[in-house]
């Protein structure tokens, strides 16, 4: 690999020897795409000669193709404001530029590492998450909802605690499921305007010393018309230097979402679980064996990847949230470590959503005659008897049939309720409705 950066790229791979990873590769296209678009801003403003203006934006538009990826070694955990990796990417599109092109005065002109980096970080996430992780999220809870109507009318045994309560239907739980997803959808949506506010023009600390007035909001202009996305100036300058609240309020979200798939796919697992030992209530797909010494088993395995995938999501906001903590006086200095985590975040959610949706949840099947019969089983039913025979009358039966191992209607028969009550009361699809008659 023929080396295009230079000597302070040199002396950050030489000081950070720290994990082999580098920053994230979203990062490095969109510092390739504020540089592309700050030499044409600044070349319009008559700062910046043109020609050297057109071989600098050529070079950051590679840059923002992903041509020199491999031309970031710098390891992520490196100076907290992300200055290692702006020099590294302006030393390299120098070199790209050719003779006469000047890795600070021409390619960072108007710019600070402390504006520029965290700029280009709320961009690649809100690039990704509007891309990528929306999407995802969205076919996962149409993949859901697709569910809810297909098993509409399931009746089975609600639960609560982990014990028998009184009956819903498959379809109700999935619809809730849908709900959680979508209700997490609209949460990220939330943040979207917050990630699109970025210190750009603020320069070392926020005065915008040694930049244009113009300049910010030109950037802004090309980089919004050249990508769709909604690219807003800070609320104030110094509120934008200073901390990276807009990355934790992301991660926030993203959080959230985590802790909604987990919740699903441990419940899918539970109503998955057997097929002769457990709830056995839907059938979810069979993608492999489950065991190298148990012949025919299955696992859940798409449901566990969600959870792990959770966890690390939320493990991830947990160092964002320490990360967020870090600023001093006019800036945040935990920057690249944010910026790893909440990509990282986003990339596994969205990837995860998608096959959640498609390998599991679109393959899910009802097993209609279990579900009817733990449905019938349950001695919660007996709460639809108390409008008829009062709580302690009802209390009475569900003892002795848990007692006796008899039937909820073969007990209440035997302590005097009518069988036309019954037929009213214990009507499983009416119940799950939320009325007691049929």
């Amino acid at each position: 690999m023929a080396e295009l950066w230079g000597g302070e790229t040199r002396k950050a791979v030489d000081n950070f020897p720290v994990s082999g990873e580098t920053i994230p590769v979203a990062v490095v296209h969109w510092l390739g795409r504020i540089k592309g678009a700050a030499a044409r801003v600044n070349a319009s403003l008559a700062l910046l000669d043109e020609g050297l203006a057109e071989r600098i934006s050529a070079a950051a538009d590679e840059i923002a193709a992903g041509e020199h990826d491999d031309q970031f070694p710098i390891d992520v955990f490196q100076t907290g404001s992300g200055t290692s990796s702006n020099m590294n990417a302006n030393e390299v599109i120098a070199t790209l530029a050719g003779e006469g092109v000047h890795a600070n005065d021409h390619v960072n002109m108007g710019q600070s590492s402390n504006d520029v980096f965290p700029s280009a970080v709320h961009l690649a996430a809100l690039d990704r998450t509007t891309h990528e992780l929306l999407p995802a999220v969205a076919q996962l809870g149409d993949s859901l909802a697709r569910k809810a109507e297909q098993f509409a009318d399931v009746a089975k045994a609600g639960r609560t605690h982990l014990m028998d309560a009184v009956p819903v239907t498959l379809g109700q739980e999935f619809g809730g499921y849908a709900a959680q997803v979508r209700e997490g959808q609209a949460r990220i949506e939330a943040t979207l305007e917050r990630l699109g506010k970025i210190p750009l023009g603020g320069t070392a600390v926020g005065t915008g010393l040694n930049t244009h007035p113009r300049f910010a909001a030109e950037v802004r202009k090309r980089l919004s018309a050249d990508t769709g996305l909604e690219i807003l100036p800070p609320a104030d300058p110094f509120e934008a230097q200073a901390n990276r609240d807009g990355l934790v309020e992301a991660s926030a979200a993203l959080k959230g979402l985590a802790v909604s798939l987990t919740k699903i796919a441990n419940d899918l697992r539970w109503m998955g679980s057997g097929p002769r030992a457990g709830l056995a209530e839907i059938f979810i797909p069979e993608l492999q064996k489950g065991s190298s010494i148990m012949p025919g088993k299955v696992n859940p395995v798409i449901p566990e990847v969600v959870c792990q995938v959770s966890a690390q999501v939320i493990g991830n906001d947990t160092a964002i949230t320490v990360g967020g903590l870090q600023g001093s006086f006019e800036l945040n200095v935990q920057i690249p470590l944010m910026a790893r985590n909440l990509l990282q975040s986003i990339a596994l959610l969205s990837s995860t959503c998608r096959l959640f949706a498609e390998k599991c949840v679109d393959g899910i099947e009802a097993n209609r005659e279990v579900c009817e019969r733990h449905g019938e089983a349950s001695l919660a039913m007996a709460t639809a008897l108390n409008p008829y025979i009062g709580y302690d009358r009802a209390t009475a039966i569900v003892k002795d049939a848990a007692a006796s191992g008899r039937t909820l209607r073969e007990v209440a028969l035997e302590h005097g309720v009518d069988a036309e009550t019954l037929d009213k009361a214990l009507d499983l699809r009416a119940m799950a409705r939320g009325s007691s008659e049929g």
